[in-house]
């Protein structure tokens, strides 16, 4: 058993077992994670490559809040390509051995990938917040594509200068006694200041944006659905009205129309009384209304799909967030000690599976998806007519 013996950046030694910082499994117990990593891999680059196809085979698809869920998507697809697949062997193993140079690539990779999706959940919440509470703003923006591609390349910039530096350059500041190729962590693994600080911005900002602006969108949609129900109260008393103002008018047709011709003997006044007889008759005034209303509660309808939505978003971002997020920084308080390996696994999988979530809380919502998803495996299906 080889042991090595590290110094944290803070003075403490941190003592790593290089078969122990893993944990060893039996065969039956390998075959049952390599199935279930191999799925989570399988669902995680399928779902995300499906989202990229449709995006660029449907048109209708290119808007701004779908530029997100691409954006979104495509760090999904990496971490789910890239990523999870070089953990594998070091989990069944134990020993990294892909060399120190591959091992920071890797750690670059995952700790950015997972950054950026969680900065795009926060995008595409604040994206549905803007279309539900600022419609029209909204659409004034939505041609303006600089600015989404800025918005887009802001959060990998963001996600990058979270991890990417102290990955690059802890080493420089971290007195090593004893290092071997064998291990592939990070240089802050055990420095718990820097990863409570870190996972503010990668977890608690993110968490508290989504569950803002669901909160917002629900207070909005409350208002106007209070709004519609006086609507309709109202509706009601405003016919009467008009009823009892054709029965006036009905009654008082002939009167008026004699009287007329009587002093005028013209079919001026006549044509005034039937101009206004058919105004009232087809009613073009409420007709405008009704179709004001009617578009009202296709509004409505659609804002209460996208509040439910960010409910289940924030509901799934919490539950493979939060573990990960607090036994971290327990692990790094207490070196190691207090958190047997395995719960650290299990949150460790769990953060990843959210990027397999993803796709099917976001664009399988979605409609314009789902008709861009159906015609792409009509075209496999056309192609490969066995499959």
């Amino acid at each position: 058993m080889q042991v090595y013996r590290l110094s944290n950046g803070s003075g403490i030694n941190v003592t790593l077992d290089a078969a122990g910082l893993t944990t060893q499994y039996s065969d039956v117990v390998n075959i049952l994670i390599i199935v279930l990593i191999s799925l989570l891999i399988l669902l995680t680059v399928g779902g995300n490559t499906l989202v990229v196809l449709a995006f660029f085979v449907e048109k209708n698809l290119r808007n701004q809040s779908n530029f997100f869920l691409l954006n979104l998507s495509i760090a999904d697809f990496i971490l789910g390509a890239f990523a999870i697949p070089l953990y594998v062997p070091y989990l069944l193993t134990g020993k990294w051995q892909l060399g120190k140079f591959l091992c920071k690539v890797w750690l670059i990779v995952d700790y950015t990938m997972c950054t950026a999706s969680a900065f795009n959940v926060a995008l595409i919440s604040w994206d549905r917040f803007l279309s539900v509470t600022q419609a029209v703003l909204y659409r004034s923006q939505q041609n303006s594509h600089c600015r989404t591609f800025m918005k887009m390349t802001a959060v990998w910039i963001l996600s990058f200068l979270l991890y990417g530096p102290a990955i690059i350059c802890w080493d420089f500041f971290l007195t090593t006694e004893e290092s071997s190729e064998d291990i592939c962590i990070a240089g802050f693994y055990y420095t718990w200041y820097f990863l409570l600080t870190a996972s503010a911005f990668d977890f608690v900002l993110p968490l508290i944006s989504i569950s803002f602006f669901n909160l917002s969108i629900f207070c909005n949609i409350r208002k106007r659905s209070r709004r519609k129900m006086q609507n309709s109260i109202s509706l009601p008393t405003d016919k009467s009205r008009k009823e009892t103002k054709l029965y006036t008018i009905a009654t008082n047709v002939t009167p008026q129309v004699s009287q007329l011709e009587i002093q005028k003997d013209s079919w001026l006044p006549f044509r005034k009384i039937i101009k206004i007889c058919c105004n009232q008759c087809f009613d073009i005034s409420s007709s405008s209304h009704n179709n004001n209303s009617s578009n009202q509660i296709t509004n409505l309808s659609r804002d209460k799909k996208v509040a439910k939505s960010l409910s289940v978003l924030v509901c799934i971002f919490a539950i493979c967030w939060a573990p990960y997020t607090f036994l971290m920084s327990i692990r790094a308080a207490c070196h190691g000690n207090c958190i047997h390996i395995y719960w650290y696994d299990i949150t460790f999988w769990l953060l990843w599976t959210n990027s397999a979530i993803n796709p099917i809380i976001y664009p399988l919502c979605h409609k314009g998806f789902r008709k861009a998803f159906l015609n792409i495996v009509m075209c496999l299906r056309m192609k490969n007519p066995k499959v």
